[in-house]
């Protein structure tokens, strides 16, 4: 969990109940006790509890009589997450006691083996593809779902999606379900939208992550009055994708899954267009006998662009996903080393459903929290507090690394993804992407387009005239007021900076090969 200084909320009239400071001569400050020190915390902690319970219970008078049962679940698992946060504190790894990888724990993607043909409709009637739909497109400048945003030619995330799904079943005369995990945020706008896949041949199930109040940092209460969600909406949040689990069990698909014979879940996120179903990964789960993985995470090789991103360790005898969260300050610079942990985590996950059932029955799932701190427009300061998917590896038997290419590892986070995916580098077929064979080296460029001209899609999309040609590009910086022709190629590594009040315009056909731009000015040699 991430170190967080909790305020102490009670005053002085604990302070004074407790008998804080032991008896010291005069003219010396008083110095606590570690007894006295805990005490207080232990009381502080309480009430905090206390006075939550009391406004939750005081929104679940303003919810409808249909919601109430939903609701009453939610503020239960929000208050357990909450208990756990006022009691916890400090990394929840000791580094010291983290074990080396043991060698069979990734296993190199190259020596799974390919399922036989006729093996294929068999084993894919046993899988089920969830997608984590919860986000906006807010941080590119996008209104509504992110999944709804164009990313090559006229279609969006979703619609690749569904394409993938659809020309597997079709192949392969299966009917492999699509899953969508929303947000409040997301699930009025996703339930329009997907009625135009209804003459396709691929099922679309819904369902909700839950809703869960946000809270003051100063107070540690809900800023929120009632339960009208919509009328209030920063007053609520999706708490991570960690919540799948209760929510997917909540839902009843769970169980549905579960009883019409259906093995593993797939889940991944929707803006990862290289999260695509791969039989060989699901072959090797099905081909494990009476000895089953449950928890499987593709990994791939970590680069200087990824030193952030989860990793795998082993810890306590079992595999588990470790994120920069959990870090001590003192060991962030090794934690980002390249050499000592190879591998982050892609998100792409494979669980077994029954598994899940169990761990969730059982009550040992127990998700790191990740406090994530927020300013709201009103100046309010509010936690969140969150989990992610990939941490409930440990509360499974069974794990496994797989050590994928780096294909399966293409998320459109930023405008620069998209400049990507956009371009020539990639062909698409079905709605997968492969990187064209006529770029000589397996890696992408690396692309850095300015935040105040390129940050949004309207924006990034009006500066131009087509997508360049970028095949032979190793690596682009762009910055300020800078525009691009038709037809534009660029080649090894170009910087282009237009200063504040410049202006430099791409020409049409121009070619830029191992150049620095910069100044006012309209680029003619080429």
């Amino acid at each position: 969990m991430v170190e967080y200084q909790k305020p102490f909320v009670l005053g002085c009239q604990i302070f004074n109940q407790l008998h804080f400071y032991n008896e010291e001569p005069k003219g010396h400050s008083p110095v606590p006790s570690s007894a006295d020190l805990k005490e207080f915390k232990e009381v502080t902690q309480r009430d905090s509890l206390v006075q939550l319970e009391k406004e939750i219970a005081a929104l679940l008078t303003t919810t409808s009589d249909d919601k109430k049962d939903l609701a009453k679940s939610q503020f239960a698992a929000f208050s357990r997450l909450f208990q756990r946060f006022l009691e916890e504190s400090g990394s929840s790894v000791d580094w010291e006691r983290i074990e080396q990888l043991p060698i069979d724990s990734i296993r190199d993607y190259n020596t799974l083996l390919k399922p036989s043909p006729d093996d294929i409709h068999s084993k894919l009637e046993k899988l089920v593809v969830v997608k984590l739909n919860g986000g906006l497109g807010t941080s590119m400048g996008c209104r509504g779902p992110k999944s709804v945003i164009q990313v090559r030619n006229d279609l969006t995330f979703l619609d690749l999606t569904v394409q993938q799904i659809e020309h597997l079943n079709k192949k392969y005369n299966v009917n492999v379900p699509l899953v969508l995990m929303n947000s409040f945020n997301t699930d009025k706008d996703t339930e329009q939208i997907i009625r135009k896949y209804k003459g396709l041949q691929v099922e679309i199930y819904t369902f909700n992550q839950s809703c869960f109040p946000r809270v003051s940092k100063e107070t540690l209460l809900p800023i929120a009055h009632d339960c009208d969600i919509e009328g209030n909406i920063e007053a609520w949040y999706p708490p991570g994708h960690g919540d799948f689990y209760d929510s997917f069990k909540n839902s009843g698909l769970l169980q549905k899954f579960i009883n019409s014979g259906r093995d593993y879940c797939f889940i991944s996120n929707i803006d990862n267009l290289g999260a695509t179903v791969d039989l060989n990964i699901l072959n090797m789960l099905l081909d494990r006998g009476t000895n089953p993985l449950e928890f499987v995470m593709e990994v791939t090789n970590k680069t200087k662009a990824d030193v952030k991103g989860g990793t795998l360790i082993q810890y306590e005898n079992k595999l588990r996903l470790l994120e920069i969260a959990q870090v001590p300050k003192e060991h962030l610079e090794e934690f980002k080393s390249v050499k000592k942990f190879k591998f982050f985590n892609t998100n792409n996950l494979w669980i077994k459903l029954d598994a899940i059932e169990k761990v969730l029955n059982e009550g040992s799932m127990n998700l790191e929290i990740i406090v994530n701190n927020k300013t709201l427009e009103n100046n309010l300061n509010i936690i969140q507090l969150e989990t992610a998917v990939g941490a409930a590896m440990k509360s499974f038997n069974g794990g496994l690394g797989i050590n994928v290419p780096r294909s399966r590892f293409l998320p459109v986070k930023k405008t620069s993804d998209l400049l990507l995916v956009m371009s020539n580098l990639y062909h698409m077929k079905n709605g997968s992407l492969s990187m064209s064979p006529l770029r000589m080296f397996p890696t992408t460029p690396l692309v850095k387009l300015g935040d105040k001209d390129f940050a949004k899609v309207k924006d990034f999309l009006s500066r131009f005239a087509t997508i360049p040609d970028i095949l032979e590009l190793d690596h682009l910086t762009v910055s300020g007021d800078v525009t691009f022709g038709r037809n534009v190629s660029l080649k090894g590594t170009v910087i282009i900076i237009a200063n504040h009040g410049d202006r430099i315009d791409v020409p049409s056909n121009a070619t830029l090969e191992n150049k620095i731009v910069s100044g006012n000015l309209r680029i003619l040699d080429h």
